[in-house]
Parts: structure tokens; sequence; C-alpha cells
């Protein structure tokens, strides 16, 4: 028991190694490891966003957990990517690609679809599910975006930028669920885990 709530008997394991989701993790008040997939993230040309993010998680879940063999645990992956014209927008390969990005989003609403998977061990059970979100942007300048640019928290986020972050001063409204934004949707996490007997509130 910890703080009253009776802790589950498998282990969560997170197949990723971003900060943002360890942390968003963390709110369940629940036991887990991190341990980063190394899954390998192209997908086919002509899958919908629901696809992409649904199949890219099941794939982080599915790698970690075939380096876990043997244990009780729920492996937990994800996977966020940003939509605009039907045209997805992942992580910047330079500044110069990030300041293109922005400025494509800059006075516009784009989508961001986060899939969620929950596979069990060692029975292999597996839940999924998706959010998909809207972000209206306001105008942003050239200037504001080369000094965002230049604060690096561009360069490792779908669609170079952090809700979280210092890009919030950017963002006029959200439709959906900020916490998929981020990048781990923590109500259809808890959700799936459900599925499997752990619940943050037992």
């Amino acid at each position: 028991m910890l703080n009253g709530v009776q802790r589950p008997e498998r282990m969560l394991l997170l197949a990723s190694g971003s900060p943002r989701r360890r942390e968003l993790l963390a709110l369940l008040n629940l036991p887990f490891e991190v341990i980063p997939s190394d899954a390998d993230e192209t997908t086919p040309e002509g899958w919908s966003p629901e696809e992409i993010v649904t199949a890219l998680a099941v794939r982080k879940a599915e790698a970690v957990a075939a380096g876990s063999a043997g244990r009780e645990a729920v492996v937990i992956g994800s996977d966020t990517i940003v939509v605009l014209d039907g045209k997805v927008l992942g992580k910047p390969a330079d500044e110069t690609e990030a300041a293109a990005m922005l400025s494509r989003l800059s006075g516009r609403t784009h989508e961001v679809f986060t899939g969620v998977a929950c596979l069990g061990l060692p029975d292999g059970k597996v839940r999924t599910g998706f959010t998909r979100a809207r972000v209206s942007m306001r105008n942003i300048d050239g200037r504001e975006i080369a000094a965002y640019v230049a604060t690096g928290e561009p360069m490792d986020k779908a669609g170079a930028y952090a809700v979280q972050g210092l890009a919030a001063v950017f963002i006029e409204r959200i439709e959906g669920d900020y916490h998929g934004i981020v990048g781990l949707p923590i109500y259809l996490l808890h959700g799936l885990l459900q599925e499997f007997g752990i619940s943050a509130l037992a």
C-alpha cells in the first residue's frame, strides 16, 4: 500500500525515453520503469494519422516486451504526430527545418494525434487507443520564431514545438486532451490500464 492505494502486481514499463512521458506517467502514482524503445518508426505512405500513431505505439511496446520475457508487467508504448493540411510534421532535422515548420503552423489550426498501446506480459494481451486534439496558434513573426528555435526546445519535438514549454506563448486555443498533445493522454491510458486490473484509484 502507498498512501492508501493498492499497488498493482504487474510493474509498468514505459517504452519511451521521453522525459515528458515519464513526468506524465508519474501523475498516476503507480510504480514504473523506463525502458526506451529502439523500434523502427517508419510507416507506409497512405496511412491515416490514427493508423500511424496506433501502429507505432504498438511497435514500441513490442520492442520493449521482446527484451522483457518472463516478467509480470504491462508495457506502455506511445507515439505523437502533428498534422497540418493532411501532412505529418515530424521532428525537425535541423534549425532551418524547425523554423520552416513553425512558419507553416503560424496563424493556423493543426491537429495532434497520440496513440497509446498497453501490452501485457507474459500473456501478450494488447489494448490500444488514440486521441486527437486541435491546436490553434497565433501569428508568429520571424523574430519570435528565430528566438524560439535558438532556445533548442523545438529540436526533439513533433511539429517543432513543446506545448508545455515556451511555445505556450504561441498557443491561442486547444480543443481536446492537453496531455495527449504533450505526449501521453492520461485519461486514455488509465482506461486501458484498468482493462489489465490496474488503477491509480484502486
